[in-house]
């Protein structure tokens, strides 16, 4: 595999700044209330990142889009566990990650990820790759949103190939996928890891086209369903839909488990939590409602483009 030069690292860290700068003013204008604030931190054992958070706004409860670059010499046992050639190497890994909470149930959560790892050691060739994607996880849904959502993850994904963007939805279907609800998190999206076959140029690319797309697919959604009246059932169901948010990141996220193991920065990693969550025992939507629709309709894999 080819070298990656400190010249093509910065141009990829350059990017993912302005793309946290570029998605947090496109929150912020469609909030209209609160503002981001940011809150930089250090990490002991190199590199260290910043945390932007808005909280409270007309629109957004919560939403955190944080950037970091962390670097060690030791990779922690979630990385090396299925990639023992890690073992050894100094490592570098850099990316924006970002959940958005609404306060109104008709407005969908999402989360958008983009990232990119390099491994090196002296005398042999780097290990590197790029990663990321962008999901939807709606309490009561609107097929044409969904539809919309997954037009805008098939054009990012078209110019690199006819096959890209049901390759990358399948993956994402499975991979934020509950197996002890037997349920998907939300209507899916793109997702890709270990992407660097198409070599440095090519992949970078990609994930700038994803990237870049997040904001292009998520906006016109939550410009159409924003102000939609809603009560206090619409809002009990949001926060106990919500639950499942939490028990996936907990039990299942990777980014979430290698923060904490190569001791980043808690408060960053765990801004992907809803601020206010419910549990209820044994709890199941009454059959035909509003509620039912949603576990009916939309939380298995389904292929949006084609009804």
């Amino acid at each position: 595999m080819a070298e990656i030069s400190n010249i093509e690292i910065g141009r990829v860290k350059a990017f993912l700044l302005g793309l946290q700068d570029s998605i947090c003013a496109g929150l912020q204008s469609e909030d209209g209330g609160a503002v981001f604030v940011e809150d930089s931190w250090d990490r002991e054992e190199g590199g260290g990142g910043r945390s932007r958070v808005l909280t409270n706004g007309k629109v957004f409860e919560q939403a955190g889009v944080n950037f970091s670059h962390v670097f060690g010499r030791k990779l922690p046992p979630s990385a090396t566990a299925k990639r023992p050639e890690l073992e050894g190497r100094d490592f570098q890994a850099m990316g924006v990650s970002l959940v958005i909470h609404s306060n109104n149930p008709y407005v969908p959560t999402s989360h958008a990820n983009v990232r990119f790892f390099i491994a090196e050691k002296e005398g042999e060739e780097p290990i590197w790759w790029f990663g990321g994607g962008f999901d939807l996880t709606p309490f009561y849904p609107f097929k044409e949103d969904v539809i919309s959502w997954h037009q805008v993850s098939k054009a990012a994904c078209d110019p690199f190939g006819d096959d890209v963007y049901a390759k990358y939805k399948k993956w994402c279907d499975e991979y934020f996928y509950l197996k002890h609800r037997d349920e998907t998190r939300g209507v899916g999206g793109l997702f890709f890891d270990d992407l660097n076959e198409w070599g440095f140029e090519k992949s970078f690319a990609f994930m700038q086209s994803v990237g870049e797309s997040y904001l292009q697919a998520y906006l016109p959604i939550v410009s159409k369903r924003k102000a939609m009246k809603f009560g206090e059932r619409e809002r009990d169901f949001q926060l106990y839909r919500r639950g499942r948010y939490v028990e996936f990141n907990l039990v299942f996220d990777r980014g979430t488990l290698f923060g904490l193991q190569t001791g980043g920065r808690t408060e960053s990693i765990l801004m992907s939590m809803p601020p206010i969550v419910h549990w209820k025992y044994d709890w199941h939507p009454e059959p035909g409602s509003p509620e039912a629709v949603l576990y009916d309709d939309y939380l298995q894999p389904h292929d949006w483009l084609v009804g």
